[in-house]
């Protein structure tokens, strides 16, 4: 049996959201299955650090600081990611935040901020890289971070549940558009993980009992566990996977 490699030597990643957390996790897994890589955040100094350690795996990597949310800076980075590599192949878009709260008097503002990151963001990426490996008509893979979010629902999450949504569909519906351009679009869809954003929830031991209860194998998945499905979407050994969206969470969404 010839098994596709899951090997990325001679690629290029683009990560956005790498500065940290789940974004971090996935670059550093590229990294040491050979990806140079273009790492994008907000954060410089955060960045900086996950390049020092990407090229410690022996690749290379530059450094893109920009808002997901900023279509010019996005295109910017994306267009730079493709001077530094031709090869530039695959996309993870690993920007994300969440604010909690009640429906019932959610403030807009909180609203309009995870649309923003999580939808427009995710697609501002989407689309600048679609559109970059379709003027070269080369093939890719992208692979956009959701959430068990994405496919129910949960108290106090209504906004976070909706922005994680959209993200399936849009993954969903990109896949549709782009693969006879041989351009691959999945989504990892992780459980609770312990990272910057949710430590201060986790934190709640009425809140981590809960979510506790609801996962089947009683632990949280980790930033491996979800890195390790990055990588598989990211390389061939998914080579007929596209428009999926790989649930990472412990059995949560199985119930």
């Amino acid at each position: 049996m010839n098994l596709p490699s899951e090997r990325l030597d001679g690629r290029h990643a683009i990560v956005t959201g790498a500065g940290r957390g789940l974004g971090r996790g996935a670059a550093l897994a590229l990294a040491e299955l050979g990806a140079d890589m273009t790492l994008v955040a907000r954060s410089p100094a955060e960045l900086e650090e996950v390049a020092h350690a990407a090229e410690r795996a022996g690749v290379r990597a530059w450094v893109r600081p920009a808002d997901v949310t900023d279509a010019e800076l996005v295109e910017r980075a994306i267009v730079a990611a493709a001077r530094e590599s031709p090869r530039a192949s695959i996309l993870v878009t690993a920007a994300g935040t969440n604010r909690p709260g009640p429906a019932a008097d959610y403030p807009l503002a909180d609203w309009d901020l995870l649309m923003d990151v999580n939808v427009r963001g995710t697609f501002l990426a989407c689309r600048a890289f679609g559109a970059a490996l379709l003027d070269r008509g080369a093939p890719g893979s992208i692979v956009t971070v959701s959430s068990q979010m994405g496919s129910v629902g949960y108290p106090g999450r209504v906004a976070y549940c909706t922005a994680k949504h959209a993200v399936n569909g849009m993954t969903k519906a990109l896949a549709v558009e782009w693969a006879r351009d041989g351009i691959r679009v999945n989504a990892v869809a992780p459980t609770f993980v312990l990272t910057p954003m949710t430590e201060g929830m986790l934190g709640d031991p009425g809140f981590a009992a809960e979510v506790e209860r609801r996962l089947p194998t009683g632990e949280l998945a980790t930033i491996d566990h979800v890195s390790a499905a990055i990588a598989y979407l990211a390389s061939d050994r998914s080579g007929s996977v596209t428009g999926h969206v790989l649930a990472v969470d412990g059995g949560w969404t199985a119930w």
